[in-house]
């Protein structure tokens, strides 16, 4: 159920007996000259709207700007910073608490927002408002996106590629799919520049990557982006599954150890 698609009378009978909510977030950012800005977003958005369907669960609009400020050299390139990202979505987040949900899965996927939603869940479980969590796609099906390709990249690879040939076909830039390989760094796991002595020495994408991505985008086929999909679909509404099961008190932060240090009890 796509919440803003929705009459307010029926979202009082939603929340009369369901407390789960999917929120996806992603950027507006550049994914090298073959692929949108709104890769990242699309994605997100195309995996939360499927599982909803499939569940019947909730489904918030998309939130399309991030923690994005590591591609600000790329032209088009949105981002907010980390603060004001935080509360912006704890803010809504708690909206959603107003109206009867207590727990929320953030379907992410972009990497810049996941340890700011990982933050915005603490805040929202110490202090029992509800339980709120970050999912990201590709995490969710390692070995998957491993298996299917030898040169994965971590930022407008195969892998994002092969979901945007997938959900938006008409926005791939398929002839630029080798200036994308050839201009950015192909096998990141041996790319000792990378890391110098244990420390990673760089902080934007331009430093390392010409055409802003990494991996062997020319790996990537519409075919493969549909198991992608269905895979990491399939994750997400077991996930939510388990979530709709739990006791919230079993959810939300345990109580101080018993006896406390010194208490004498």
């Amino acid at each position: 159920m796509y919440v803003a698609d929705q009459p307010w009378p029926e979202l009082g009978d939603y929340v009369a007996e369901e407390s789960v909510a999917v929120v996806p977030l992603g950027s507006t950012e550049q994914h090298g000259p073959h692929l949108p800005l709104a890769t990242d977003h699309l994605i997100a958005e195309g995996l939360a709207r499927e599982a909803a369907d499939r569940t019947g669960h909730l489904c918030t609009p998309t939130v399309n700007v991030g923690v994005s400020p590591h591609h600000r050299q790329f032209h088009g390139t949105m981002w907010v910073d980390p603060p004001a990202f935080r509360d912006y979505v704890e803010s809504f987040t708690r909206n959603l608490a107003y109206h009867g949900i207590d727990r929320v899965v953030y379907v992410n996927a972009h990497g810049g927002n996941v340890q700011h939603l990982r933050e915005v869940g603490r805040r929202l479980r110490d202090d029992g408002t509800m339980y709120a969590i970050e999912w990201m796609w590709n995490e969710s099906i390692p070995e998957l996106v491993d298996e299917v390709f030898e040169h994965n990249g971590p930022h407008g690879g195969p892998k994002e590629t092969a979901m945007i040939q997938h959900l938006a076909p008409e926005l791939v830039h398929e002839e630029q799919l080798e200036a994308a390989r050839d201009g950015g760094i192909v096998d990141v796991e041996n790319a000792e520049h990378l890391n110098r002595h244990g420390a990673r020495t760089f902080y934007d994408a331009i430093e390392n990557s010409e055409s802003g991505v990494f991996g062997d985008q020319t790996d990537a086929t519409p075919e493969i982006g549909e198991e992608l999909f269905e895979a990491a679909a399939a994750q997400l509404v077991h996930l939510l599954g388990w979530l709709d099961e739990q006791r919230i008190d079993d959810l939300l932060a345990p109580a101080h150890i018993d006896p406390q240090p010194g208490s004498r009890r």
